[in-house]
């Protein structure tokens, strides 16, 4: 009987990626696997048709033979027309990641954890940035121990259950597969001897200061990464990395929207109506604004190069300044009176008014339509 395409079989292209071989293979596995289909007796060729295609295919020396010469090209001892491959270990590879197996994680070293900081800037420390510390807690490398977890003078020993592998084979069927050792926790060596300082775990946790520098124009969300600041690996494994997440504090003059910044400046309505100069604020420093006369409220006038340049560049922002003018409060009599004067001899023109002649002028025309 002659053998199927490997392709056909996994139902793939012939240029599948690795993925979408395994992805295959899996989907195929779990459909024909004989434990799952006992009342099937194709069920188990059906396996090992598909377990034959997947461990060719996805031996690159095998797939090229295959490829250019088909089933012909293949060593009778390397696979294809006379596969002997080992079913558990191609499905332990493939599965390893659900049931606990696979072939990582062996020699004991794990990298350890990431952290993270939250950290509050004020605004101009976000702007023009600044060198903040801060002191954190982690767990570090064991000082007793150096991070073997074992009683100084000792060492850990292989683990008797794996022989150091830090799995064991375990049998379902008629095939095995390849688990995390429960004794070692897929280590690989087991503490006889535990060192008091840290219970065995080689870690401990301590306190450290850090010096973290802020680039110039961060902002809230944004992360400062630093490496091997986090959390020690288990059993001298590579240290983790220090996450500092970014949040700037309301400001109580400026709001921020990228590179640029925004202010509301008051003016009085005598400014407003006769023009001026008045000073506001920058990160930097005062500057001099000049109000042009007849300014309205709401109009904004933009400051240039004085908002923020951007931690990741783009040029420096303006500043936004948006004008209000304010009614005078707490008058006295004669300021009344004075304010009375003026009212009179404004009303004589509607030219100093034009905007509420026009508002006027559409009310009325509203009120004649509903009444027309």
């Amino acid at each position: 009987m002659s053998k199927r395409d490997y392709y056909e079989v996994l139902g793939v292209e012939r240029g599948a990626s690795s993925d979408d071989l395994k992805k295959a293979y899996r989907r195929l596995a779990m459909k024909f696997h004989p434990d799952r289909n006992p009342d099937d007796p194709q069920a188990e060729d059906k396996f090992k048709e598909a377990s034959e295609a997947y461990e060719v295919l996805t031996d690159a020396e095998k797939r090229r033979a295959y490829d250019q010469y088909g089933h012909a090209g293949l060593d009778q001892n390397q696979g294809g027309a006379g596969f002997e491959g080992n079913f558990g270990d191609i499905f332990g590879d493939v599965f390893g990641d659900i049931f606990g197996g696979g072939r990582g994680g062996r020699g004991g070293a794990s990298r350890g954890s990431d952290l993270r900081y939250n950290m509050q800037l004020d605004l101009e420390q976000a702007v023009s940035g600044d060198t903040v510390e801060v002191r954190i807690p982690v767990l570090a490398a064991c000082g007793d121990c150096d991070g073997s977890g074992a009683a100084p003078g000792t060492t850990p020993s292989t683990c008797p259950d794996c022989q150091g592998a830090g799995q064991i084979r375990v049998a379902q069927g008629f095939f095995s597969l390849q688990q995390t050792c429960p004794r070692c926790r897929g280590q690989g060596r087991v503490v006889t001897d535990p060192c008091r300082g840290c219970g065995g775990a080689g870690r401990s946790e301590k306190h450290k200061t850090l010096s973290v520098k802020i680039p110039a124009g961060v902002d809230t969300g944004d992360r400062i990464r630093l490496t091997g600041e986090g959390e020690a690996g288990m059993h001298s494994g590579p240290p983790g990395d220090l996450y500092v997440q970014v949040d700037v504090r309301e400001h109580p003059i400026f709001t921020r929207d990228g590179r640029n910044l925004f202010c509301e400046v008051p003016i009085s309505i005598v400014d407003a109506a006769l023009g001026g100069e008045l000073e506001v604020p920058t990160l930097a420093g005062r500057v001099k604004l000049k109000i042009p006369s007849e300014t309205q409220t709401g109009k904004v006038f933009r400051l240039r190069g004085k908002g923020v340049t951007q931690v990741r560049g783009g040029g420096v922002g303006d500043l936004l300044c948006k004008v209000v003018v304010e009614t005078p409060v707490k008058l006295t009599e004669r300021q009344k009176e004075l304010l009375a004067e003026l009212k009179a001899s404004l009303v004589q023109s509607t030219k100093h008014s034009p905007r509420e002649k026009s508002w006027f002028d559409g009310v009325k025309n509203f009120f004649d339509g509903l009444t027309g």
